[in-house]
This record gives structure tokens, sequence and C-alpha cells, in this order.
């Protein structure tokens, strides 16, 4: 991604191009201008649902308030939304979960006491999530047939707490369901930045790419897959 020349080479020569990787700052920045000068017809780049802030009914008209960890993605959507002659389309996932990957991970692999497992913060936030399957879903529904210049939210719809994420990782780990809270301030002291966004309570529905896309995500949930054995 971060070799503008081969980007822009291949992108000269495809109808389309798909932005899922999340490198950081720099080279998405390098990677989206190189796709813009060379002008594809279709351009689907991933944003993320932490751009909202904390709320409990995101939409995307939801104002901009971005924890410092993803504050650096509002200038590449927009300059991406507002390219001329590219069908630009910005798709913005939660908590992207599924066989065994993601941040889900940092949930089932806390830190366990005799009094449980370890929480992300108190678990009182919500995170909005969404299974990989059907976010690839929405990807091919984006590239189909979404408006030039549009904004999805690719969530689920289904927005459990953290702690809620915890006790079932807590059952299936043989603790009995019990968990611990952590300090908010001792998690962003642990993680920095990346912390500070796991404490964003969010909810979200993502109607919006139901309504004009069919969207339709349908896998098991968060708090299923992590029940069943899935991490």
């Amino acid at each position: 991604m971060g070799d503008s020349g081969l980007v822009r080479s291949l992108a000269a020569t495809h109808q389309a191009v798909i932005n899922v990787a999340a490198p950081g700052a720099e080279v998405e920045a390098s990677f989206a201008d190189a796709v813009l000068d060379a002008g594809p017809e279709v351009f689907i780049r991933t944003g993320g649902v932490w751009v909202h802030g904390a709320g409990d009914a995101i939409t995307e008209e939801t104002p901009l308030d971005a924890p410092a960890l993803v504050a650096w993605r509002e200038k590449v959507d927009q300059r991406a939304l507002a390219a001329p002659g590219i069908r630009s389309v910005l798709i913005e996932p939660g908590i992207v979960y599924g066989h065994g990957g993601g941040i889900a991970r940092l949930v089932v692999g806390a830190s366990r006491t005799d009094e449980g497992l370890t929480l992300i913060g108190d678990g009182t936030q919500h995170w909005a999530t969404v299974h990989v399957d059907d976010l690839a879903e929405l990807y091919v529904l984006a590239l189909e047939k979404a408006p030039a210049g549009s904004t999805f939210i690719g969530v689920s719809g289904v927005n459990p707490t953290v702690r809620e994420l915890g006790e079932a990782a807590s059952s299936r780990l043989g603790l009995g369901g019990r968990v611990v809270a952590e300090d908010p301030a001792a998690t962003v002291a642990r993680l920095g930045d990346f912390g500070a966004a796991l404490l964003v309570s969010q909810q979200a529905t993502g109607e919006k790419a139901r309504r004009v896309l069919g969207w339709a995500p349908s896998r098991a949930s968060l708090v299923e897959e992590i029940a069943a054995g899935g991490y």
C-alpha cells in the first residue's frame, strides 16, 4: 500500500479499488492520493465508526467527534468522497469480529485474577459490532450500487457492552462468568490512544445500508461467537 507508483498503475488499469486495510494515517493517505490520481471508476474506502465518538444512536449524519487514534481519518475520507469523476464510497465499520480475529481477541485474552477476567475499562461501554463475513457482503453491495459520495456505517445493530463480552469469555474460560473492571485511566495507561478508543461507548444500527443497499447481516453476534468458542 505504501508503494504509490504501484498503486497508481494498478488503479489506472482497473475499474474499481477497494481499500480494506488500515495500516495507519501516512500509508492510508498516500494510498488514497495514488488511487484518486489514477482515477478508477469506483473507489471504496474504509473508515470507521469511531470517528463519530460516543453516542447511543449513531448514524451517518452524526457529527464527528473522533478519539485521537483516528482523528486523522476525516481529512482522507472527505478528500476521497469529494473526488470528481469517481464513484467514491466510504464504509465505516464497527468493531469487526469473526473467525477468531480482531479486537475481540483482547477480551478473551485479558489477564485473569482470582476475581475473574479483567475487562477493558469498567465494562459499561457499548461496542457497535459487525461480523467480518457480513461486512464483506456490504462491500460487494457498495461496489455494485452505492451512490457516489455516499457513506455507510457497517454494523449489525447488535451493540453489546464490554461487560457482556467479558462475562461470555469468562464463562467459556471456566471462570464462572466472573469479571473485574479496570479503571479507565489504567486502560489508557496500558494501551494508549487505542485504549482510549476502546473506552468510547457507541450504539448504531446500520439502517441506511439495509435501506439503500439491501444489506442483511445475519451472522452470530459477538457474544454468541465467544460463548460458542470462536475465540
